[in-house]
């Protein structure tokens, strides 16, 4: 069974920063792709961070380009999102996705697998 376990969220003010972590079990982890997304109250879920299986490759949302950077531990089964830069529209409960089929991409459809979100507050 996939499990995904997100940990990291907290309330930090305006140019802050934080480090999310999603810890994995149950599967490959090393042969999944993985992404990060965030949902804000009254608003869609939004893809903003994806990483390939080997980690060399990711792909951002423009929202958080040049300050959020997506990267894995494979040798630990861990993803991680370190956040510089916040804003208070980066406000929102974020969560980690796991795909198994190859495709780099920050669409919610694609993802198979899914965290209990973690929740990050930016205050101005």
């Amino acid at each position: 069974q996939v499990q995904l376990v997100e940990s990291g969220g907290g309330s930090v003010q305006a140019g802050g920063s934080l480090r999310l972590s999603c810890a994995a079990s149950g599967y490959l982890f090393s042969a999944y792709f993985l992404g990060w997304f965030r949902q804000a109250p009254g608003k869609e879920r939004e893809g903003i961070a994806a990483i390939g299986a080997g980690g060399l490759t990711t792909k951002y949302a423009d929202s958080v380009k040049g300050r959020f950077t997506i990267s894995r531990d494979n040798a630990k089964d861990t993803l991680y999102l370190q956040m510089d830069g916040l804003k208070p529209e980066d406000t929102a409960i974020y969560y980690c996705a796991a795909k198994r089929r190859y495709g780099l991409t920050l669409r919610p459809a694609d993802f198979d697998y899914w965290g209990q979100g973690t929740q990050v507050t930016v205050s101005s």
